[in-house]
């Protein structure tokens, strides 16, 4: 079975192929860095349906989607732009935890699996 890599770099991948199933790494907000964590999430979100596109899938083939919070006070506030985007009945199995990110800039990371 092939290994597609879609964005390769030296660390890490954007996105890796695998017989049917697609694995993102973790993304976050780059133009929106500093901003909300609505403005964060909208952004990753256009940026995990890019690469699921670049994968020949789309959301509505969500597997898994883990999520870090720098703050789980901005757990509302993450969900109301994840639950308008979310393909409706098609709600992946899904993780939140608060944690600390790479950078400061960065309020929220989200990583999916899905299906081709």
């Amino acid at each position: 079975m092939t290994i597609q890599r879609i964005n390769p770099g030296p660390r890490m991948s954007g996105a890796v192929v695998h017989g049917n199933t697609v694995y993102l790494a973790g993304q976050v907000a780059e133009k929106t860095a500093g901003q909300s964590v609505a403005e964060q999430t909208k952004e990753i979100l256009a940026k995990i349906d890019d690469l699921l596109k670049q994968a020949g899938t789309d959301k509505s083939k969500l597997l898994m989607a883990n999520i870090w919070l720098t703050d789980m006070a901005t757990f509302q506030e993450m969900n109301g732009v994840w639950d308008a985007w979310v393909a409706p009945g098609n709600a992946p199995a899904r993780a939140t935890v608060e944690a600390k990110l790479a950078a400061p800039q960065f309020k929220v990371e989200i990583a999916v699996i899905a299906a081709k």
